[in-house]
Formats: C-alpha cells, structure tokens, sequence
C-alpha cells in the first residue's frame, strides 16, 4: 500500500497573501500548500482552527552567527538550539553568515564547514551567505562554482581583519555581476573607526559607550555611500547593506534606489528599538548591548521606521550572535575594545515587529510580512518556495493571535544565553503555532520539532 501523504487543514483564520488578506482554510497535503479557499472539506485531515488570528508565511532571517568564533569567544547558540530558539519565535528558515575561516583559505572552506555544522541539528531549513577573507584570480574563479552550489550571496567587509578595499569590492562586484551572485556588504569606514578607538583608549575612555563613540553614525554614512557607487561602477551590480543603522545611510540607500540602483538595505530590531544610552547603565551593564554597528539615536530609529514604511528598506533581519553577559563583563568590564560583539535576537524578531511595528501602526501588516519574510525569500533566491502563501509554496507558516500579551524575559525564551536586550518589554502577538514543510514543529508555544528535520535549501542566482 502506498505512503500516503499527512494532511493537514488550518481553518477560520486570517490569510495573509501578496495583495490581500483574505478569511479562508489552507489545504495542506505532505510538505505543500495545495489549496487556499473557504470552507475547504478534507476528510481525515489534521484541522488546525485559526479563529480570531493571522496565518501568515514562516519568518526568514538571513542574518544569524550560529557557531560563530571571533577568536576571543563562541557564540553560544548552534545549529541546534539557536533553530529550536527561531522556530521558537516563528522562523521557518535561516540564512547563516559564517565568521572567517583560516587565512588564506577558499571561498568553500567555511561553506564545508557549516555544512558539518548544520546537518543532522537544525530543526527548520537553512542556507549560507560565503564569506570573503582575501581576494585574488582563485577567489574570483570560484564564485560562479559557489551559486552552483545553491549559494548565491557573498558578504564582504569594510572593516576588521579581513576587511576589503573599495578596489577589491569594484572587482568582487564586477564578477558577481556575471555569476547571479548577490554581495552582502558590512558597511563601516574602518579608517575613521580605528582612529577615534585608538584614541578613546590611549586617553583611557573605555566604558561601553566609547564603543558606540568610536563608531558615530558618520563612519557608516561613509562605508554606505562608497559600496553604492562601487556597485554602480560595476554595472549596478546588485548590492545587499547588512544591518543598516542610520538616518544618513537609510537617506543614501533610498536616494541610490529611487535613482535605479540594484540596492536593498536590513535593518535589525535592536536598531529600530533600542538607544544608545543603554551603554550608560551602571554595573557594566552596558556591554550587553556591544555590537557592530552600535546602538542610535532617535532620530535614527524614525529613519528607520520610515524607510521601512515607505519600503525604501526591504528586510528586518536579527544579526543574532549571542554571548552571555557574565563573558562580557569578564573580557571586557575595563575595555570595550575586549568585549564581544553581538546581541541575540533571533526568537524575538516576529514577536517585537508585530507589536511594536504592526499594532502601533508604523508600519501594515502586509509591510512586516514583505520585511521579515517574502523580501527575504526574493531577494535571496528563495521565493516563490519560501517566503508566500501560495499553492505549490512550501507550507511554512505561522499562526499569530493578535490579542495575546506576553513580557519578555530571558527565562521565557530559547536562545542559549543569560540574558535578552529586551528584557521587560511587554508585546502583543507572540507566534503560537510555527510548522516547516507541513510539520508542525511548535504548537501552543512548545516546541514539538525534531533535532535534523532542517534541510540544507539551495537558492537561485539573483
């Protein structure tokens, strides 16, 4: 007798579909969307009921440091509990950045690596952005070899060790160009950076908020406008602005955009809700929020909010990488430069946006989904697999009940760390249902998955 494939029937809710928001059942039959329609009959079928609530596409971060080791730490979330702790907050599907490999290695190492990393824990899909550490004719040649392998996005730096020259990225960008290949770019002047930081540490200013001084929004202002015109130069090839933070980098992309230019900016929660007066907190409790780029000003977050409202800027993504405090307080309590950086946030993304972004009105209902999921998949080379309700879609989705509040606390989530960011901050709207593929992995808010169920999903060229 035949296998027959599980179905699964959510009624009552509230579709959310490119275009419109529709009351109506989805016919789930095995791992597929296979109808949207009201009062859908299925004989035998898991129902699921959605009354009162949203149904909408799984989340999609493409900006988490699971494994990730700076040198000085790890990041405490693997591949397996910083999934359970996504699918946690209604993530489907991840993007990882792998942190550098050893010198001088090819662009495949890391990807190798990751895939050791990753098969056999994650529970929810996944894929990998590569990773440039160095540049010559090897590195070139193998970027088309890298999106045959369903890699299709390279992230570069302009800062740190490995950092790449406006050269460097004219020829990165020029290549990519002809391979389908996306370039994610970490975008802060590093000369102005190394400057002020030098210079905050020889005068012996090393409290938590020299590290947001020693990285003013001008060093990213700068980074941003330079990787634009590098991109334009080669063609306007497509460029990808990782965790964009300010209100002049938010003008630059929007000004680049409405000029014709292939520009699309992430924003992350923390910059959208969080100030830069948290690194003023006694006790050392300022270290939690070191991270690259730092916390802004209000000005900023409007910005922000803004270009998300007029879809100037097209994802919210995490940049989840995550380190105890008592580490940040033990490495770096009399240097900001020894900290860490990195915040987590990976199962509070969905949960904050729809709050604080949806309810309060700064942005619809159907600009979050486009930020936090469909965008993503698009732009990634996901879509329309991931990333949509639709028939023949992949059916990762999740049910949110807008009229449930909840307090975040460190003790209530997932993340494999001693404290969140947001601790105390009270939201409507927490996912209580999270499925990948027709499974449901977390229902009434408990997590139901299995260790390995996430498939490796190559992507498509840009």
């Amino acid at each position: 007798m035949k296998h027959q494939p599980k179905r699964t029937l959510i009624k009552n809710g509230s579709v959310v579909t490119p275009g419109k928001i529709i009351k109506a059942d989805l016919f789930i039959k095995g791992e597929i969307i296979a109808g949207i329609n009201s009062d859908i009959a299925a004989p035998g079928a898991e129902v699921i009921d959605a009354r009162g609530k949203y149904v909408l596409p799984g989340g999609i971060d493409v900006h988490t440091h699971f494994n990730l080791d700076t040198g000085i730490a790890i990041a405490q979330d693997d591949f397996y509990t910083g999934t359970v702790a996504a699918a946690m907050g209604g993530t489907t599907t991840i993007i990882d950045h792998p942190g550098f490999g050893p010198e001088g290695c090819s662009l495949f190492h890391q990807i190798e690596k990751y895939h050791g990393l990753a098969d056999g824990n994650a529970v929810i899909d996944y894929s990998f952005h590569g990773v440039l550490q160095h540049l010559d004719d090897q590195v070139l040649n193998d970027i088309p070899k890298l999106a045959d392998q369903g890699i299709t996005s390279l992230k570069a730096y302009m800062t740190y060790d490995y950092m790449f020259s406006g050269d460097m990225l004219a020829d990165v960008f020029k290549k990519a160009k002809d391979s389908g290949m996306l370039i994610a770019v970490h975008a802060e002047d590093d000369c102005l950076i190394k400057s002020l930081k030098e210079k905050y540490i020889r005068e012996g200013r090393k409290d938590a908020i020299y590290h947001a001084l020693s990285r003013p929004s001008k060093a990213e202002a700068i980074a941003v406008k330079k990787v634009i015109n590098k991109a334009g130069e080669a063609g306007n090839a497509p460029l990808y602005i990782v965790h964009l933070s300010t209100k002049e980098g938010a003008l630059a992309v929007k000004k680049a955009k409405e000029s014709g230019r292939l520009v699309f900016a992430e924003t992350c929660p923390q910059y959208l809700l969080l100030e830069q007066d948290l690194y003023n907190l006694p006790d050392h409790e300022g270290l939690k929020y070191v991270m690259s780029p730092p916390l802004r000003r209000k000005e900023d977050q409007k910005a922000l909010w803004e270009g998300l409202s007029d879809e100037s800027i097209s994802v919210i993504a995490s940049d989840h990488c995550p380190f105890d405090f008592e580490l940040k307080k033990q490495l770096a309590s009399r240097d900001f430069s020894k900290c860490p950086g990195g915040i987590p946030g990976v199962e509070t993304r969905l949960g904050l946006l729809f709050s604080k972004g949806v309810l309060e009105n700064k942005i619809s209902l159907q600009q979050f989904v486009k930020a936090v999921s469909e965008n993503p998949a698009r732009i990634m080379g996901l879509y329309p697999r991931k990333g949509v309700i639709k028939k023949g879609s992949d059916a990762d989705l999740i049910i949110i009940d807008p009229e449930e509040e909840i307090c975040i606390s460190s003790k209530m989530l997932h993340e494999n760390v001693d404290y969140t960011p947001y601790e105390g901050i009270n939201v409507f709207g927490w996912p209580r249902m999270t499925m990948v593929r027709g499974a449901v992995i977390v229902r009434d808010k408990k997590f139901t998955g299995k260790k390995g169920f996430g498939k490796f999903i190559k992507r498509k060229r840009f």
